[in-house]
Formats: C-alpha cells, structure tokens, sequence
C-alpha cells in the first residue's frame, strides 16, 4: 500500500510530516479548479478535492490524499490572485474583516472516497499601504487562495481565528490523520 499525494504544495507534504508520514510519490492532478455558477465556497471546496482524489491514477490498495483551500467571504470564492493588482484587491476587501478558510480533504483507496471539509473563521487586520505593497513586493501571495499565506509574513496581518491552524495552511492534520486511519492506512504505527 502506497501512499500518494494528490498536490505539488511543499507546504501539504510538510504538514503530512508532522504526522510522521511521508508520500511514496506526488502526483498533483491536472482540474479545470474553476467555480461553477453561482457555487457557494464550502461545496466547490469539497467538490475539487473529490475530483483531484479522482484524477490521480493509482493502484487499488493505493491510498490518494488530495485537499483544495478555499478562502471565503461570505458566499465570494477568492481564489488564487492572478496576477498582484488582483492580490491587493483580495488583501484590500479581507482587511478588518472575518473571513473562512475552507479546508477540503479527500482520501481514495478503489473505488472508496471519504472527505471531510475544515472551517476556520479568520479575522485580517487593516493593512497599511507600506504592508500591503510590502508583502505584495514578497511575492509570497502567489499561488496562495485569498493571496495570503498565514504561516509566512501573513501571519503578522492575522490577530485572530477559530479553528485549525493547519486547516489555513493547507492541510488540517488531525482530520487528515483520521481519514487516512479510516482508509486502512497505518498512520499510528508502534
């Protein structure tokens, strides 16, 4: 049994670190991530970790880890910036604000799928323009859902949330733990 991870993110194979465990390969999927129309943020959340878990081509004892973060305010989906101009306009809109961090996780052994979804409510603070063009200048916002990433220089801009830390980073480890347990993979081993 092989355990494959679903996603190109360092900071997602990290997190499975802290568990101990490390994947036998990476193998990201290729999805069209795009919302649908009018698709609330928790179920388009949900919706691409099942369809990266799906994507991934794996032997039938294998187990696929995938998980989608989804930064949501309200019913609006900020997802990765494409470009600074747009990251600035997200940072703008989050700051003095609670916003959610959707965390969705699916696991694939065959033809089984088990997800869990992860909200954590965060609350940015109103960013200054020296900030703001400070960390736009990092370039650290690229790649990242909502243009931030919390366990970096963000982290300076986030006096509050409820929920998992490791849910905003990308990977929320206690509930990852428990899936994979769920999916026969031997996360606690003696």
């Amino acid at each position: 049994m092989k355990l494959i991870l679903g996603s190109a993110s360092p900071r997602r194979k990290d997190l499975l670190a802290q568990l101990g465990l490390a994947p036998d390969a990476i193998l990201p999927p290729d999805i069209n991530e795009d919302p649908k129309p009018r698709e609330l943020p928790r179920p388009y959340c949900a919706r691409l970790a099942r369809e990266k878990a799906l994507a991934v081509t794996a032997a039938a004892e294998d187990v696929v880890l995938c998980a989608d973060t989804t930064v949501a305010l309200g019913r609006r989906i900020l997802g990765k910036p494409r470009d600074a101009g747009e990251a600035a306009q997200f940072l703008t809109m989050l700051g003095g604000r609670r916003h959610q961090v959707i965390t969705a996780v699916a696991v694939r052994r065959g033809e089984r799928l088990w997800c869990r979804e992860v909200v954590t409510d965060v609350k940015m603070k109103r960013l200054s323009d020296l900030e703001l063009n400070s960390y736009l200048a990092s370039g650290e916002w690229e790649g990242k859902a909502g243009a931030y990433a919390i366990q970096g220089r963000a982290g300076a801009f986030i006096p509050w949330i409820s929920g998992s830390f490791t849910g905003v980073v990308g990977l929320p480890v206690a509930e990852t733990a428990a899936l994979l347990a769920a999916a026969g993979y031997p996360v606690y081993r003696s």
